[in-house]
């Protein structure tokens, strides 16, 4: 019984230790210099000094979602990022549900237009309680439509957030024109058409300075859009 115990303590520290260790990991500096976050009131309050002090560059906040959702804590985290130097951006959860220009309104009316503000970044993945499938050629008709009102509004070409599943099913990287954000824990992701701009690397980083565990993101450097996407984050702090 005494080595059945010793077995079971020795597996819970190393499950400890490893869950610490997925909380804690995020892509090497070294090889993706420019290193931010994603929230949104869900993460409760950050500390936005205490981000700059921990180097992190930019920040995306959850601002609306489909045609009525606002989130709650984008106008604090939108000025207090904006006040600790560090470069802040938009969110858009896009819905397949309502219409472009419902969304799009939602949006423009949520988020001020800035010339330090980041390109508004668009996620395109499937959201609970909608059910709606419409054949590729819509959705990428719909989505020009969005994208073509909130850039006029913001002055800057958006970012693309896909997801796996979403990807899967459209192709939305094949036959949309603008940079892109992709996911995946830990490993880079290469289920997109194109290389990736933006890498969701750790979907689950504790840090200290926010309530919650964030999404840690990172910018790849090694080609020319990711360069353009840091000249960018620079002209915003």
């Amino acid at each position: 019984m005494t080595g059945l115990l010793v077995v079971v303590v020795v597996l819970g520290l190393l499950a400890w230790a490893a869950f610490s260790f997925s909380r804690s990991w995020t892509a090497p500096r070294d090889q993706y210099p420019l290193q931010g976050i994603a929230i949104s009131a869900d993460n409760g309050t950050v500390s936005w000094p205490s981000m700059a002090a921990l180097n992190i560059n930019f920040a995306y906040m959850l601002a609306t979602r489909s045609s009525d959702y606002r989130d709650p804590a984008f106008g604090q985290n939108f000025a207090e990022a904006e006040k600790a130097k560090i470069g802040f951006g938009a969110l858009h959860h896009y819905s397949l549900c309502r219409l472009a220009t419902d969304q799009s309104e939602n949006f423009v009316t949520t988020v001020p237009r800035r010339p330090k503000v980041l390109p508004p970044a668009v996620y395109l993945a499937f959201e609970e309680g909608c059910e709606d499938r419409p054949a590729r050629a819509l959705v990428l008709s719909e989505l020009t439509t969005f994208l073509n009102q909130i850039e006029t509004h913001s002055g800057k070409r958006a970012i693309i957030r896909i997801s796996r599943e979403f990807e899967d099913s459209y192709r939305i990287s094949a036959d949309i024109g603008r940079d892109i954000w992709l996911e995946g824990n830990f490993f880079p992701p290469d289920y997109a058409s194109k290389a990736w701009v933006m890498w969701s690397d750790n979907d689950n980083h504790a840090m200290e300075g926010v309530d919650q565990p964030v999404e840690h993101v990172v910018i790849r450097q090694s080609e020319d859009q990711g360069q353009n996407q840091s000249q960018n984050q620079e002209s915003a702090q």
